[in-house]
């Protein structure tokens, strides 16, 4: 990754030229107080890294079926005497 690095006043002042270097570079870093603060990226880099948005529910479902035996034994308590 080639990051440049942004102080946020000129990364408000060049928004532009920001942006340009987000699609044709890569992610960019912004400081805030000399404090790395955030780091922006282009939405196809942040759909790969998030996994392209599929949900948790429908990778469960796309995951391979396994066979479990989770069957236990009757448990029919503890004889108790009054």
């Amino acid at each position: 990754m080639n990051a440049k690095t942004w102080a946020l006043q000129d990364a408000k002042a060049r928004f532009s030229e920001l942006f340009t270097q987000v699609c044709s570079v890569g992610p960019q870093k912004v400081t805030r107080h000399g404090k790395e603060a955030i780091i922006l990226l282009a939405e196809a880099e942040y759909h790969r890294l998030s996994g392209g948005g599929q949900s948790l529910v429908n990778f469960l479902l796309a995951a391979p079926k396994a066979e479990l035996d989770i069957r236990r034994q009757p448990d029919f308590g503890r004889s108790v005497e009054l």
